[in-house]
């Protein structure tokens, strides 16, 4: 029996780096993890309501053979959704010691105020 071709593409797998988010009195904090990425390797975007990070992780070349293999090399796409609250142009981004931080501003209006009492 002659085995069947397949007519689609492979499947690319990404790599997917753990990242964390936190909010604050006016700014949302994204950090996230990046080991061994250069900046130049990077590209952060805003695309409608979506925050995308792409880069590449390169492959280090060690020397023998691996025993154990945990981090995983390659391309990744890292996907946000934003909220309305969100300035997309209050965005700031900040790459050290293999950690990517992105500051975001939350707009004035969606700021919580406090009513004087008279």
């Amino acid at each position: 029996m002659e085995a069947t071709k397949s007519l689609t593409a492979p499947k690319r797998r990404f790599v997917n780096p753990a990242c964390s988010i936190c909010e604050d009195e006016g700014t949302v904090m994204v950090t996230v993890e990046m080991p061994g990425v250069r900046k130049e390797d990077l590209e952060i975007k805003i695309e409608g309501n979506e925050l995308v990070i792409l880069g590449k992780r390169p492959e280090s070349a060690p020397e023998g053979t691996y025993l154990l293999r945990e981090r995983r090399i390659g391309d990744f796409r890292k996907t946000f959704t934003l909220d309305e609250s969100i300035d997309h142009e209050g965005v700031d981004g900040k790459l050290a010691d293999g950690v990517l931080a992105l500051t975001l501003k939350v707009k004035a209006a969606a700021l919580p105020r406090k009513i004087a009492i008279r």
